[in-house]
């Protein structure tokens, strides 16, 4: 069973993800909250898999509360395609984004799939919002990709491309479970969680330059 958390100061939208994911015989809601101080609240005590976490909200928005959750795995709630405050969440550890409009079939599949571990945000998705926001990467230590051998640092690069693990086998020749294992270790060794994160960390290093933004 994947316990589920909504978060989000409109009761009524709540109450329609509450209804879809009731009908789930693998989903159970567990808990609610209004806004993010009071989801970490509710989070001290209830044990969760998965967050629907809201960006804009009174208090505490979704950015700051998904960057204080250790534990469950949070999926973004934003209203445009291109929300600076979904980026910023995908940065703050977020499995990904989704709008809040999205069709009942596709909500209930994404829960799913970032239980299992996978990130929701499509990479070609993901390298539009780093081409739009880039410039406003704050300045943090990154790990070393010297630790990478080249064939990691190769598939790095072609995820943060937006290619997916498919595309990768057939540029390189190999078995897709050959690129998952690569792409496992490259997630390991930067300390990364998902490869959301490995396509935000491809631009902070500067391996991937926005299109917008001359190379140096």
């Amino acid at each position: 069973m994947i316990r589920v958390m909504l978060v989000d100061d409109q009761e009524l939208l709540r109450a329609g993800f509450r209804m879809v994911l009731g009908a789930q015989p693998d989903i159970k809601v567990v808990a609610e909250a209004g806004d993010g101080a009071q989801a970490l609240e509710v989070l001290r005590g209830t044990e969760v898999d998965v967050v629907l976490m809201d960006v804009r909200m009174p208090r505490m928005d979704g950015v700051e509360a998904t960057s204080r959750i250790d534990g469950p795995k949070v999926l973004i709630l934003t209203t445009f395609d291109l929300d600076e405050y979904a980026f910023a969440a995908v940065k703050a550890g977020a499995s990904g984004f989704l709008l809040k409009d999205v069709p009942p079939g596709d909500l209930v599949s994404a829960i799913r799939a970032v239980h299992a571990g996978d990130a929701v945000v499509a990479p070609r998705t993901l390298r539009r919002m780093l081409d739009r926001f880039a410039a406003n990467l704050p300045t943090r230590e990154l790990p070393d990709v010297a630790e990478l051998t080249p064939r990691e640092r190769e598939v790095l690069l072609m995820v943060a491309r937006g290619l997916s693990n498919l595309e990768i086998a057939a540029a390189l020749k190999v078995a897709e479970g050959t690129v998952k294992t690569h792409l496992g270790r490259v997630l390991a060794k930067l300390g990364l969680r998902d490869r959301a994160q490995a396509v935000v960390f491809a631009y902070e290093a500067g391996l991937i330059v926005p299109s917008h933004r001359p190379k140096v």
